[in-house]
């Protein structure tokens, strides 16, 4: 039988919190301790409990973390100032260094990118920011220290993940605004890359967050209520009766660079379902299982669809056949558009005059429903009529003659007989000339 882990483990959130802190990403933690990074992901969402041989080894290496988190910069040049130091503890440091060196990649933008004459797109990290999902390790090198990819969501605390007391702590209202502060920013750019349209990524994201008010118990019990409304919202922006709103037949303007009007054309041009594989992974940076989950394909067609999607844009824009690359440029372009959501107070109350307003509007439809059957129950005759059937021609019978005009000797007679009127019996008897 295995047995846990000599030393007091820390909560699942403070296990994340220590690697990050400590700037490792999940795949780098697990060779350490000697797993694999979903067993690693496992152990810091709580679905899975450290045990045996590496969970002892994985408490120790969170206790060394802990350790390094709480040593501050006055403390460690302290500690250098030391007339004898450890002979372990130059090279402890020399080695941690390095380590965090190698995590963060030391990784830097490519050349073409620098061409351009930006400035880097990205955000100031004034609170913790990571990819909004969980990406697989394996598959994405980490961004540089210190700047974020305005694609993401920043993210101070996972709503699904907080403990039971934060939750109960917030109201509903405070709950749907943190959600739209963490979400709504990076949601806007990502679906003008989808359209293309800056007004429409703003109106689907927007209604994307009213349906989420509209079902808050269900969203908010949701493990990841901001995947939830990203893929609302790029159901609302991709939605094909949009074509038939006549705002949406005019174009609206490009962006002012050649490139960014270049490759906005190419991603337009892609089928929806490529194009949205596309922003997920190379402009998100979500996995290929979270990408085929999001668009309801499976892995092996979210490959396809991404390789081809690749494909097209290399072959109208060479320069882009680096994904690297390619990232960084969904980057630039999402980012210098500007493009802001509206406040989540105002979101919410939309949402819920809509609501009050189609409530009314199905009772309203409702009530003329009954009235209408009412009436054609109260005016529809109770037994029931044989309809009359046609006129049928009978043969053998002479057709009616009608009366012409008379005669003059017929004349002469109606006029005699008028002149000699006699009473009684004898009127009726005809007399002799």
């Amino acid at each position: 039988m295995t047995q846990s882990s000599a030393l007091p483990l820390p909560p699942p959130k403070e296990r994340r919190r220590l690697r990050e802190a400590a700037s490792l990403t999940r795949a780098q933690l697990a060779s350490r301790v000697g797993v694999t990074s979903e067993t690693v992901r496992g152990w810091e969402t709580g679905r899975a409990t450290p045990r045996g041989r590496k969970g002892e080894k994985y408490a120790r290496l969170l206790d060394s973390l802990g350790g390094e988190a709480e040593m501050t910069p006055p403390q460690a040049a302290a500690d250098a100032g030391t007339p004898e130091p450890a002979p372990g503890a130059a090279v402890s440091r020399r080695s941690d260094r390095a380590r965090r060196k190698a995590a963060t990649g030391d990784r830097k933008r490519p050349p073409a990118v620098k061409d351009r004459g930006r400035g880097p797109a990205t955000v100031p990290d004034h609170t913790h920011t990571h990819t909004h999902t969980h990406t697989p390790d394996h598959d994405r090198a980490p961004l540089p220290h210190g700047h974020h990819v305005i694609l993401t969501e920043r993210r101070r605390t996972t709503p699904s993940r907080r403990p039971d007391d934060a939750i109960t702590a917030l109201t509903p209202d405070q709950a749907f605004d943190a959600l739209y502060a963490f979400c709504a920013p990076a949601l806007v750019r990502q679906t003008y890359l989808l359209t293309g349209r800056r007004e429409l990524a703003r109106e689907s994201v927007e209604r994307a967050f009213q349906i989420a008010w509209q079902r808050w118990p269900e969203v908010a019990r949701d493990r990841d209520p901001a995947g939830w409304v990203r893929a609302m919202a790029y159901e609302c922006a991709l939605s094909p009766w949009h074509r038939l709103r006549p705002r949406h037949r005019h174009p609206e303007p490009p962006p002012p660079d050649a490139f960014d009007r270049a490759l906005m054309d190419t991603l337009l041009k892609l089928p929806p379902p490529y194009r949205r594989t596309l922003v997920l992974y190379d402009g998100v940076g979500l996995g290929l299982p979270e990408t085929a989950a999001e668009t309801e394909a499976s892995t092996r067609a979210a490959v396809n669809r991404l390789a081809h999607a690749r494909e097209a844009v290399a072959e109208r824009l060479p320069e882009l056949a680096d994904p690297e690359t390619l990232h960084w440029r969904l980057v630039e372009l999402a980012s210098t558009e500007r493009l802001r959501a509206a406040k989540p107070a105002v979101v919410r109350k939309g949402g819920e005059r809509r609501a009050r307003f189609w409530t009314r509007a199905a009772i309203a439809f409702t009530v003329a429903l009954i009235g209408t059957t009412a009436l054609t129950v109260r005016t529809a005759p109770t037994h029931y009529e044989p309809p009359v059937p046609a006129g049928e021609t009978v043969q053998g019978v002479p057709p009616p003659v009608a009366p012409g005009p008379l005669s003059e000797s017929e004349q002469e007679l109606r006029a005699k007989l008028r002149e000699e009127e006699q009473k009684g019996p004898d009127r009726l008897l005809p007399q002799p000339r």
